[in-house]
This record gives C-alpha cells, structure tokens and sequence, in this order.
C-alpha cells in the first residue's frame, strides 16, 4: 500500500532541496545561451582550435556549420491540417521501403527452480508500394541454465547480461542481414534502431564483453556504408550531453547540474526543425573507439516534447544524404503522430507482456514434465500470485 500522505509530507520537508536544484539549472542554461551566441560568431576552424587540446570534446561540427552559422535550422515546410501533413509525408515515403527490428524478453526468475529466458526479437517492413503487403515476423531465443552463467560474471554488476546481449545481437544481426539482401536497391530502404550507436552502458563492464557490443555497432556501421542503405538510431528521450558538453568546453563552464542537449534545445526548436549535424565524440571509458562515425541531430518531431536524437552512420553526411533520410524520419513520425510508426509497430510485434510471461512458464512446465526435469516453483512465489490475482 502507498501512503501518500506521507510521501506528501517527504516532499515537503525537502522542498528547498529541489528549489537549489532548480536554481542551479537555470544558471547554467543562461551561461550555455551565452556561449551559444559566441559559437554562431565562430567559424568551423575556430571551433576546432579551441578544442583541439581535448581528444573527446563531446562533439565536433561538420561543414553545416560554416554553411548555416546557426544551431537550429528551420524546416521551413507548414500545413494547414493534419491531412495535409500526411500527403506530404506519403509522398516522401512512396516506394521507399523501412524495416525496423525491436526486441523483448523475459529474464530468469527465482520464482522457478531452473534458469531459463527468453529472447524475441520483432520486426517490421513497410514496402509504401501501393496495395504491396507489409511484413511481421518474430525470431525468438531460449537461454538455458547453461547459456545464462555469464549473468554471474561482471561482479554481479550487470544482472541479465547474457540475455541483454542475446537481444542487442539478435537485433543488429537483423538489421545487417536485411541490409545485405537489399544491397543495390534503388531507392534504398531506411532501417531504424531503436537505442542508440553510441554505447556509453557497456564502458563498466569488462573489455571482453565491450567489445562484443562496439564490435556490434561497427558491424553495422560497416554493413550500412558497404550496401549504402542507411540506417538511423531514433531515442525519442535522449538525456545526452554531448552538445552541452562541447559548449562548456568552449565557455569554460563549469556546470553545476546535468543538462541534456534536448533540454537546451527544447525552447528554440519547433515541429520539424532540426540541429546541425554533429560528429559523435563523446568522452567516455569505452575501450574501442567508433564513435567518429556516428552523426548525430536533434529533430523536432513532437510539438510539446523535447526534440528526438537521431544517429546515423557519417557516410550518409558525407555523401550528402542526410536531408532525404532526415525526411523520411519526419515523415513517418507524422504517420505515427509523433513517434515513428515502424517503430510503434515494432514493438507492438515484438513486446512480451505479463500474460506472456505466464504462458511461457505454462509452456516450460509442461515440457519439463514430458522431459522428465525437475522443475520447482516457490511457496514465496505462489503466495504472491494468489495474492496478486
């Protein structure tokens, strides 16, 4: 049971806590507005010189710098109704197929005597060829007691790891794949990846299982600029700091609260602008260094939230590919009212929910019995289920 009467009382008595907290974010958003009007004064070559001492500044501009002289560049496209939005989006993605693939689990439980997980990895085509049919398809995984050791290892730091690995392969694994029989095509299908290229988590675990995830990301990086079909990470609610991390560099800021690129971009961006495009350099302990290859901007997709991060393989920049595929991410995000609907779609296909979870134990029991396995089911855990129920 909740008590909010007492939670009421928590908050209050700890009320000037988060008014400094507030206070202090203030005070650094004006020093990075600040900052903001130097950098539109400076040209690309300044700004490189005066991060040139830091290897990891947190980003580093692109010719669109020189070329915009500004941080936000308008869409410049208005409608009159959500109809009209939605013309303009079908057009863009007539005949352009995108694929998204997105994954699910259930993790071992100490509710049940045998470890044991699963692993389903969903994903979505829409060709946008007329009557064209689209498709779903699941790939599911089950991890045995074996396979799940790993979740040992790490110091016990990283619960789950085996089965967050099996997920994340599964999916880039896809992605390459579908990249690879699609090589060629004209035009070239858009994939989307849920997350981010950037992986910031995996720099507290140990080398060995670093690189099984960069090693990942590059596989895919290569497999996209080897087929040129482009592939774009979309975190709807990015807490990134690699923007705010460049301009205190240059400011010589020192913040006093984490302040998101979203958050300071959120006031002067609106539905369908977006940021320069930015060079990934991001200062952190990941051993294998990638991230030069990874592009980022920030695109207004949504009237009232903060803007989406999206990611992309530099190539696409440097083959100046960047607005058509930019276009395309507006486009669906348009279809989707606000989040891209291959996306949506993706994880409607792929998401276990809690009466899965129950059928698969249901599953696992009776196939333990038919094999003869010795499976167990705690009192603790049937209590909590009469009691739930």
């Amino acid at each position: 049971m909740f008590y909010a009467r007492k939670a009421i009382a928590a908050l209050e008595s700890k009320r000037h806590l988060f008014a400094e907290a507030e206070q202090s974010r203030q005070e650094d958003l004006r020093g990075l507005s600040d900052v903001l009007e130097i950098l539109a004064g400076l040209s690309r070559s300044e700004v490189e010189l005066s991060l040139q001492r830091l290897p990891r500044p947190g980003a580093l501009p692109t010719a669109d710098h020189d070329r915009y002289r500004r941080l936000v560049l308008p869409f410049g496209v208005t409608w009159a109704s959500h109809r009209q939005a939605r013309r303009w989006a079908l057009r863009v993605l007539r005949n352009v197929p995108t694929f998204v693939v997105d994954g699910s689990q259930i993790p071992p439980t100490h509710d049940i005597s045998i470890p044991v997980a699963v692993v389903q990895v969903g994903c979505f085509e829409n060709p946008h060829q007329g009557s064209a049919p689209y498709t779903k398809d699941v790939d599911v995984e089950v991890l045995t007691p074996a396979e799940l050791a790993a979740d040992y290892e790490e110091g016990g730091l990283f619960p789950h790891w085996r089965v967050n690995w099996q997920r994340f392969k599964m999916e880039i694994e896809r992605l390459v794949s579908y990249m690879g029989s699609h090589a060629g095509v004209v035009p070239p299908p858009l994939c989307f990846f849920d997350g981010s290229l950037v992986v910031s988590f995996a720099q507290h675990m140990g080398a060995e299982h670093q690189r099984l995830y960069t090693d990942a990301v590059a596989g895919l990086l290569n497999a996209s600029e080897q087929t040129r079909v482009p592939v774009v990470a979309y975190v709807d609610a990015s807490y990134a700091n690699d923007l705010v991390a460049m301009l205190s560099h240059l400011g010589g800021l020192h913040l006093t609260s984490r302040i998101s690129d979203a958050s300071l971009l959120r006031p002067r961006m609106k539905w369908g602008d977006r940021t320069q495009v930015y060079i990934c350099a991001r200062d952190d302990a990941v051993l294998d260094r990638y991230y030069e290859r990874v592009c980022f901007v920030y695109l207004k997709t949504t009237a009232d939230n903060p803007p989406a991060r999206v990611e992309f393989p530099r190539w696409i920049y440097e083959a100046d590919e960047q607005e058509r595929v930019l276009d395309l991410v507006r486009a669906e995000c348009i279809v989707g009212t606000g989040y891209p609907y291959p996306l949506e779609t993706a994880d409607a296909v792929a998401v276990l929910t809690m009466p899965d979870r129950e059928r698969f134990y249901r599953i696992l029991q009776e196939f333990t019995e038919r094999e003869g396995l010795p499976l167990r089911f705690p009192r603790k855990a049937v209590s909590k289920g009469r009691r739930r129920t």
